[in-house]
């Protein structure tokens, strides 16, 4: 349906909608800008590593040694570059395609030549290209993975994934590459389509290392149907020895003459960094054949059923779905922006609720973000994902979707970091490395750029000012942290104004390259720790928040799953104290849980930051479920109302839960939710001028959370005070002990 709405848009509106969206990309950075916030990398590698890349050359059997002409291939490259640059971003940019990665893709497989004379031009690659088979993304096993020898079993094959991260420690169990056992020619590494695939091209790194450096610069491709009998691709005359990589991170693709056909695939390294190791990360183009008999069919494939858009999606044409999905839904959706990014992108959100752009008194209000690292591109789609389903379901009558959108305001912002998404879009999904687009344009990391509340509170707490000089909640943000010379993004400052415009109760931001869901507090409460139990006085619902998102979604707490870089998460429910994990200074989720009413956590959705557009309605499949239980966890707990005398709504009321020393306030209307765990609580509300009151409420294991209002009356006190004010009078300050001494003697005179 979505997709039969953008089809139906004519040129002529779609080019009126791009000239009135003119204004969404001003300051957006050039692909010469694009660069990795590493410290072992620099701009000019970056860009000398890409230029070689998109030549995506080969160089025949028996010419000379890659790494004894380097220096004349790097300038031979830079010349083909600079003949070229005049040409090829002028035609990128004339691409208008409702896919844009994949237009993009044939555009540099016709233009890039694979081959490094004149004599070869004649062996162009295809002029379409196959996706990814899944090393990355883990459909295919560690049983289809083989290698002629191993340096350790934390380098075995099964570790020589796209991507894949490594353990700390460099004899850890868990390791960033498969490394050969010798380093010499004879040496390979395998992998078993297990069907009959058309091979199309192969992805390189070299290894994930803090302490080595490791990766292979050039090396043949075989070919094989039964394991035995081997074929290297060849020109027709010579075998081609395709170049690698320059250093360990930035992926270099190559692009085959000819797809091939076969079942296996060996990569045979040729040469290697001087000062390393043979040592591979990969990833295999191919498209597998057709399987009229469905012999070949993968176990457990999962098909959606949804009609939606899927595909990755420009910051235009997330902004141009938005739209389609108001105009689809105008009476429960409202697109608006929460500030602008450091390019000046704006930061859009819509809104879905039965009464949009208005705060009803006791409906909660939710949210979901995305994008805070650019590069971490699952999370947007799925929201923009999400809008489409929630819209079409509404329409269908689905009474699921139904109670939700009637009950409670949501609110979804797909992407918090569009400056760096659009930096990892023009690269493309499988040449991103692991860093490309993760920080803003101004090098911040938007997740952890919040101010850092939990000293604030742990200082206090230990000179026991709380709760007497200071609050357990609501804590406020330092004077340093507001000025103009502050290290904060403008997309941070955004946020922190939407959070605290907004009563919202629970929060999900979505993030990537692991399957799991991290809970508050994220810093580690002894000095440097780096991992340690931190856990909130909400610990207890914090985790069954945690669980209700793992324990719906296909793959968080399987057993049986594999392991997508060191940590087996699926042995703690696919669950994690993010301190635990790694310790976090500043990050989102301790700061709304400490400045804000909400409650935020982080799913990190997927083992592939940026998956292929192919795997998006899986990665759908795997979470769509969890997207909507943990919604509906917004309605667990306690809600109620707290007024005066008069029916008054009393706003910024404190309300304390006797047990957990973490309170929370009312809305502008004296609107709470509290969210607690099935079981019997007594609850305390209070306000300044008002004397507090107690009572007991009972939460159900029933979805939906227990009314428990309040009414409180002012306090003598307030009532002197308001009355010597009507008259223009001050009260009588006296300290209490006196006045007390003063009806004492009053009493003894009988006065």
């Amino acid at each position: 349906m979505i997709r039969k709405h953008l089809r139906l848009l004519t040129p002529l509106a779609l080019l009126g909608l791009l000239v009135g969206l003119a204004d969404l990309t001003h300051g957006s950075v050039g692909e010469d800008e694009d660069y990795y916030m590493q410290g072992l990398l620099t701009r000019e590698q970056y860009n000398q590593v890409q230029v070689l890349e998109k030549q995506n050359s080969f160089i025949p059997d028996g010419e000379e040694d890659p790494k004894e002409h380097s220096a004349k291939k790097t300038a031979k490259a830079k010349s083909d570059s600079s003949k070229k640059t005049d040409k090829t971003p002028a035609d990128a940019k004339t691409v208008k395609s409702p896919n844009k990665k994949a237009e993009k893709t044939k555009k540099t497989a016709v233009k890039n030549p694979n081959s490094v004379s004149e004599g070869e031009q004649q062996y162009n690659p295809i002029k379409e290209e196959c996706p990814p088979i899944g090393l990355e993304s883990l459909k295919i096993d560690d049983f289809q993975l083989h290698a002629s020898s191993t340096k350790r079993y934390g380098l075995g094959a099964h570790r020589g994934r796209l991507n894949i991260q490594a353990g700390l420690y460099e004899d850890d169990l868990y390791d960033g590459a498969w490394c050969a056992g010798r380093d010499d020619t004879l040496q390979w590494f395998e992998v078993d389509a297990r069907r009959l695939t058309k091979f199309t091209g192969v992805i390189t790194q070299g290894r994930s290392s803090l302490w080595s450096s490791d990766w292979v610069t050039s090396y043949k491709v075989m070919f094989s149907n039964d394991s035995h009998t081997w074929i290297t691709l060849n020109n027709g005359s010579e075998d081609l020895i395709f170049k690698g990589n320059r250093e360990k991170e930035i992926p270099v693709r190559n692009i085959f003459p000819k797809p091939v056909v076969s079942r296996y695939i060996r990569i045979n390294p040729r040469s290697w960094f001087t000062r390393g190791s043979i040592c591979m990360r990969v990833e295999i183009l191919g498209c597998p054949m057709p399987d009229p008999n469905n012999y070949y069919h993968r176990r457990n494939e999962v098909i959606t059923t949804d009609d939606l858009d899927f595909r990755h999606h420009s910051y235009k044409e997330m902004r141009q779905l938005m739209k389609v999905v108001n105009e689809m839904c105008p009476n429960i959706t409202r697109i608006y922006n929460i500030g602008k990014s450091q390019s000046g992108l704006k930061l859009y959100a819509i809104e879905i609720s039965d009464n949009p752009g208005e705060h009803e008194v006791g409906e909660p209000e939710f949210r979901y973000t995305a994008g805070l690292h650019g590069n971490e591109v699952l999370g947007r789609e799925l929201l923009l994902l999400l809008m489409q389903f929630m819209c079409l379901e509404y329409l269908s009558g689905n009474q699921r979707i139904r109670h939700l959108v009637e009950e409670t305001r949501i609110h979804l912002l797909p992407s918090v970091n569009p400056d760096g998404y659009e930096k990892a879009f023009e690269v493309g999904s499988e040449l991103i490395g692991w860093s490309l687009g993760r920080w803003s344009n101004d090098g911040i990391d938007i997740h952890h750029n919040f101010p850092d509340l939990n000293a604030i509170l742990w200082a206090g707490e230990a000179k026991k000012w709380v709760p007497r000089k200071m609050f357990n909640h609501h804590i406020a943000i330092p004077d340093w942290y507001q000025s103009t010379n502050a290290s904060v993004a403008l997309e941070t400052r955004a946020l922190i104004a939407w959070m605290e415009k907004m009563p919202f109760v629970l929060g999900g931001n979505l993030q990537g390259g692991e399957l799991v869901v991290t809970f508050p507090y994220d810093r580690t409460r002894s000095q440097g720790v780096v991992r340690e139990q931190t856990p909130t006085p909400d610990d207890h619902i914090f985790r069954w928040l945690a669980f209700s998102y793992a324990s719906t979604h296909r793959l968080m707490t399987d057993a049986n799953r594999r392991v997508c870089h060191t940590q087996d998460f699926a042995k703690e429910d696919g669950t994690i104290n993010g301190a635990s994990w790694h310790t976090a200074a500043g990050s989102m989720n301790d700061f709304s849980y400490l400045h804000t009413n909400c409650f935020e956590l982080s799913m990190y959705v997927g083992c592939d930051k940026f998956p292929h557009e192919s795997d998006l309605p899986e990665e759908w499949e795997n979470n769509r479920e969890s997207l909507l239980v943990f919604m509906e966890q917004v309605h667990r707990g306690i809600k109620g109302v707290v007024k005066d005398h008069q029916g008054r709504g009393i706003a910024n009321a404190i309300i304390s839960v006797e047990g957990i020393n973490h309170d929370i306030r009312t809305a502008a209307d004296g609107d709470y939710w509290r969210l607690l765990n099935p079981g019997e609580y007594r609850v305390t509300a209070r306000a300044e001028g008002y004397s507090l009151v107690s009572k007991k409420c009972e939460v159900g294991y029933e979805m939906g959370a227990t009314r428990c209002d309040f009414t409180i009356g002012r306090t003598n006190m307030s009532r002197i005070k308001e009355i010597m004010e009507k008259f223009k009078k001050q009260p009588i300050k006296l300290p209490m002990r006196q006045l007390a001494a003063r009806g004492s003697r009053r009493r003894r005179l009988g006065t």
